[in-house]
């Protein structure tokens, strides 16, 4: 068995969407942005699928949440 047969298959991580120089910024008027990270059911996808940084999770999240309280976005998507 060779070496590359034993060793586990190694996935990179993707770095985080917001960070960088030319990263946009995370605001709650910006709907289009937001709903790329909202499921087609309306809840927020979780960090490990959309490698956003626990940071700017959090952001976002505060985000979605702040847009959906003022009618921006939907609370539920049937």
């Amino acid at each position: 068995m060779s070496a590359a047969a034993r060793r586990p298959f190694f996935r990179r991580r993707k770095s985080c969407p917001f960070s960088g120089a030319n990263a946009p910024k995370i605001d709650y008027k910006d709907t289009r942005l937001l709903s790329r990270y909202i499921s087609e059911r309306g809840k927020i996808v979780p960090s490990r699928i959309t490698a956003v940084s626990a940071k700017k999770q959090r952001e976002l999240a505060q985000a979605i949440k702040r847009a959906r309280f003022l009618g921006l976005l939907p609370y539920v998507i049937r």
